[in-house]
């Protein structure tokens, strides 16, 4: 029942991150409010979110230590993973950053195998070979940009969307044990304060500068699902599914996004169903299956003792 918990949680968590790259696309394509400003709103509006509803739960008190531990897990996984995200794309192609999100789950079965001795088994490394084939098909027939050889400063740009990845894994293996301790409401608290303090000095001129007045209802609408649903609600269900499932399996949810923005881009005109995407959905919910039905070291030591291995 935990383990359905954990997977209800990060299919929602990815579902609404799908949803909202066409939305925050829909916010900056006047120019009236830059990345670094959406990402600010989106840390801000959830520290309020979580700050108001952790008055209406049980206090916490979080001892020196683990407010350390808090503000590394911020860095991890919110100011690098979206903070080089937000300047890497900006200095790459659209594709090549898509290309590059692939590689979460698999640095997530890696470092889970070095921190946590998990085993990588042939059932993982196929599943996500399934998943990440079917990510790049739907990628690679849904761009409409171009490689950015002509750009010199796309392998930096690459290399800081590759960074966001690799930050994001490091906290879904790291903090795996440690999101335990703590409501969700508390631990989100203090990482999206600390996420603020560390990107205001970056994103202050923007935000003074930003356009505000001159956002439609559209936008308006569209920065509050990003808020409220694609940060705060996420982060929400990502500890759930953090504290119920493997590393592995939880990165694996990150295929979702590309198929449901595929999906929007569909509904809105966009673009147009073929069997590509079809067997790129396939590809990708059957390497979810696989890498979930792969053992974890708890069920190999178990069936070593069953079995007098």
């Amino acid at each position: 029942m935990q383990k359905m918990k954990g997977h209800g949680a990060m299919l929602c968590a990815n579902a609404m991150w799908g949803l909202m790259s066409p939305l925050a696309k829909l916010v900056m394509v006047g120019g009236l409010v830059t990345p670094l400003v959406v990402t600010d709103l989106r840390v801000f509006g959830a520290m309020l979110l979580f700050w108001i509803a952790s008055f209406f739960r049980k206090p916490e008190h979080v001892g020196h230590k683990d407010l350390a531990k808090l503000f590394v897990a911020s860095l991890l996984a919110i100011v690098f993973n979206q903070g080089c995200f937000i300047f890497g794309v900006g200095l790459t192609s659209p594709a090549d950053a898509s290309i590059i999100t692939t590689s979460m789950p698999l640095w997530a079965m890696v470092l889970a195998a070095i921190f946590l001795k998990e085993p990588i088994t042939g059932k993982k490394v196929l599943g996500i070979a399934f998943g990440a084939t079917g990510a790049l098909l739907l990628i690679m027939g849904s761009s409409n940009t171009g490689a950015s050889v002509s750009n010199p400063y796309s392998v930096w740009g690459d290399l800081l969307v590759l960074t966001a990845q690799l930050s994001y894994a490091f906290y879904l293996v790291l903090f795996k044990n440690f999101v335990s301790k703590y409501s969700v409401f508390t631990i989100m608290k203090w990482m999206f304060t600390y996420a603020f303090i560390c990107l205001l000095p970056f994103s202050y001129n923007d935000l003074l500068a930003a356009g505000w007045s001159s956002l439609g209802m559209e936008e308006i609408g569209s920065i509050l699902f990003i808020v409220v649903g694609g940060t705060f609600l996420c982060y929400v269900f990502v500890i759930v599914g953090q504290k119920n499932l493997r590393p592995t399996v939880a990165g694996m949810y990150n295929y979702v996004q590309p198929v449901v923005a595929c999906i929007v881009a569909i509904c809105w005109g966009m673009d147009t169903f073929n069997w590509v995407k079809g067997l790129s959905v396939l590809l990708i919910f059957g390497g979810v299956y696989m890498v979930t039905r792969s053992r974890s070291r708890a069920e190999m030591e178990a069936h070593e003792k069953e079995t007098g291995k």
